[in-house]
């Protein structure tokens, strides 16, 4: 792990907005029933009925009450970003940011700032599994002094679209058909890929969802941009273009398609068990803030547009300046409070933080308020607890669904004389909002730029940019998703559209799913950036989770070692065995066993150390273990060999399977495969 970052990062003694909060949340324990309305229950099992065997009473208000409330306990979910997950943190700033802009929590290094976050997928319901590929987003509220910002992002630096009018009509495509709600969270069906073949500005994001990114290994492990174009404002009124970042310590990792397939179905819960597990165990999450400005004289001295949302700022053209570090260092008490009713909005910012004229931000600005409000039922859902902000709020709202504050002013409209004129408007030198004054000119016109208007040029980037298994991986996710399309015609679409991209690329896709080679050629484009590549991510074995293989007999002291090893080094261990309990080694050690070949799956492993030993059913307990490996090898994970498994298991020698015999830097060794994580080479 690198300096920034710190297996200690505890919260800080003091949060405020947890301190807000400790006074909505409740304890049952040890406590009386009560209805609602606070008199005690006596009993809770029965309805009040005319005699034992009789008809219930109307009169029954307490069963009226339990069963009224429950039929009346889930809000809409979302219509996109309906499965997610949450937790809380902090953030510290690295450095003062006031030469760009006046945003509070952006002032001075070292300054604290309590937030939530929420991590989405985008097409399922709230039903769907985790490991989906998808589009990937997360939504972080800064509980600021000024007033929450909300800074929301995805797992790729491009949207589907360049326009918010169009939004609606990618996620129709998107998303389940209405004839028969199928499929959930997959876009592998006729209507989506008829709407990328059909839209040019949609095949760029689509590339990077069947790359690796659309199949993450962890929330934790997952970069996000901002996508849209912001203004940062100084004191001086002078504004700066704006894309934001956030840059996992951990590095950016994914799983390969077989294994996000299989972990759907062995644990759909896989991502949000990962976070909270390792916020439980201390593995606190962390995620560097980077920025990269454009000077407003700039903004039409690249070769791409600045406000288009559909592309990238590429990192080696304009630099990622890094300014602060999120710690995710407390899980959420109550999902539905504190997950569920979370309300996000893009147009949360605070002095210092204005919008540009991108398009899609635009949109955006109206849509998520009316969302959140149609969602939660009131306009007041930003009186909800995990929505408060921290600094005092006044206004002349009144009323509506669900109000909490207490009102006791007489009156509620600006311009008064028997308040004072209060609550009163503030002056921008004294912290109160103002828009960032732009030039704007033009007719009335419903159209879009031409310089948004190169579709192919990014996404040949992207190709370029992508190590050659990296690509195949690519041409694995786009022959699965668009191998499931029905119409022949779609199919054909799809390949005479990513010829523009690559022309190998669509000619193997075409064989794959069984339609003509397209005609064409792909744009001539030969440049390539590393930091598109997962290849060039930080990799470290902190927190990667090792199954160990263990029957009893095992030699006691070199196990003991190797697992001590592993924990001083941040790995967390699962011990596998054909029955919980404990195993026994030959000294009489004994050690506990958490999962069983029946409980835990090699899917579900980042890697094994394989101890072997006796078991009450040698045979199966060998094939069980047998399993796991091939598993494991046949999806590039390390594999470490202890010496009791050497002679028990033909396990053969490969790029990263490390064998503890005759080996007395196996430890390291073994560490060492652990953080690369996948072996390419191996055969």
């Amino acid at each position: 792990m690198d300096d920034k970052s710190s297996k200690d990062n505890r919260p800080s003694k003091t949060n405020s907005k947890q301190e807000q909060l400790n006074q909505y949340r409740v304890r049952d324990k040890g406590k009386p029933m009560t209805t609602q309305e606070g008199k005690k229950r006596s009993q809770d099992q029965d309805q009040l009925k005319a005699g034992i065997r009789g008809p219930s009473l109307r009169q029954d208000y307490e069963f009226f009450e339990k069963m009224s409330h429950f039929t009346h306990e889930e809000i809409p979910e979302r219509v996109v970003h309906a499965r997610g997950y949450s937790a809380y943190g902090e953030f510290e700033c690295y450095q003062s940011m006031r030469h760009v802009t006046k945003a509070g929590f952006l002032q001075e290094a070292g300054k604290k700032t309590p937030l939530t976050i929420r991590f989405s997928t985008v097409q399922g319901p709230k039903g769907s599994y985790d490991t989906a590929r998808d589009l990937r987003c997360q939504g972080v509220k800064l509980f600021t002094e000024e007033g929450n910002v909300d800074l929301t992002t995805i797992a790729m630096p491009v949207l589907i679209n360049q326009d918010a009018m169009k939004f609606p009509d990618a996620m129709h495509a998107y998303q389940a058909k209405q004839a028969d709600d199928i499929p959930t969270a997959s876009g592998a069906h006729d209507r989506f890929w008829d709407y990328v073949a059909n839209n040019d500005e949609a095949l760029h994001m689509v590339l990077w969802i069947m790359s690796d990114r659309g199949i993450l290994r962890s929330y934790r492990m997952m970069e996000s941009w901002s996508i849209n174009t912001y203004l940062f404002v100084n004191e001086q009124g002078v504004a700066t273009f704006m894309r934001y970042v956030w840059k996992p310590v951990l590095g950016v990792h994914s799983l390969l398609q077989d294994e996000a397939l299989k972990i759907g179905g062995l644990d759909p819960d896989f991502h949000r068990r990962d976070l909270r597990e390792a916020i439980d165990k201390g593995a606190y999450p962390e995620y560097e803030l980077g920025v990269q400005l454009i000077a407003m004289e700039d903004e039409f001295n690249f070769d791409f547009d600045v406000l288009d949302p559909s592309k990238f700022w590429p990192e080696e053209v304009v630099p990622v300046q890094m300014i602060g570090k999120m710690t995710l260092n407390r899980n959420i008490d109550n999902y539905f409070t504190e997950s569920e009713q979370v309300a996000f909005n893009p147009a949360n910012v605070v002095p210092g933080i204005d919008f540009s004229n991108d398009p899609v931000l635009q949109g955006r600005l109206m849509a998520y308020r009316e969302t959140q409000q149609h969602r939660l039922g009131s306009a007041n859902y930003t009186e909800l607890p995990i929505n408060k902000p921290l600094c005092p709020f006044h206004n002349n709202q009144r009323r509506g669904a669900m109000r909490q504050r207490i009102d006791v002013d007489q009156v509620n409209y600006h311009q008064n004389s028997l308040l004072n004129n209060t609550p009163y408007t503030v002056p921008p030198e004294e912290g109160g909002y103002t828009d960032y004054p732009g030039k704007v000119e033009g007719h009335k016109i419903r159209a879009r730029s031409d310089s948004f208007k190169d579709y192919f040029s990014q996404p040949r980037i992207f190709w370029n940019s992508l190590t050659p298994i990296e690509k195949q991986h690519t041409i694995d996710g786009l022959s699965y998703q668009v191998g499931s399309v029905r119409s022949e015609s779609v199919r054909q679409q799809v390949v005479d559209i990513l010829v523009n991209v690559d022309k190998e690329m669509a000619n193997i896709v075409a064989e794959n799913i069984g339609v003509n080679r397209p005609s064409g050629d792909n744009v001539p484009v030969s440049t390539s950036y590393p930091s598109l590549s997962q290849a060039n991510t930080p990799k470290y074995a902190y927190t990667q989770k090792v199954g160990v293989l263990i029957g009893n007999g095992f030699n006691s002291n070199e196990v003991t070692n190797v697992l001590n090893y592993l924990k001083q080094n941040g790995v967390f261990i699962e011990i596998v065995s054909e029955k919980l309990g404990t195993v026994t080694g030959a000294d009489g050690t004994q050690i506990k066993v958490n999962k069983t070949f029946i409980t835990t799956s090699p899917y579900l492993l980042d890697s094994l150390y394989v101890v072997g030993g006796r078991a009450k059913n040698e045979a199966k307990f060998h094939q069980d273990v047998m399993n796991f490996v091939r598993v494991a090898f046949s999806h590039y994970k390390p594999i470490g060999v202890a010496t009791t498994a050497q002679s028990q298991f033909q396990i053969k020698a490969s790029a990263g399977v490390v064998f503890a015999g005759n080996n007395p830097n196996f430890e390291r060794n073994f560490i060492s495969a652990i953080a690369q994580q996948r072996f390419w080479e191996r055969t």
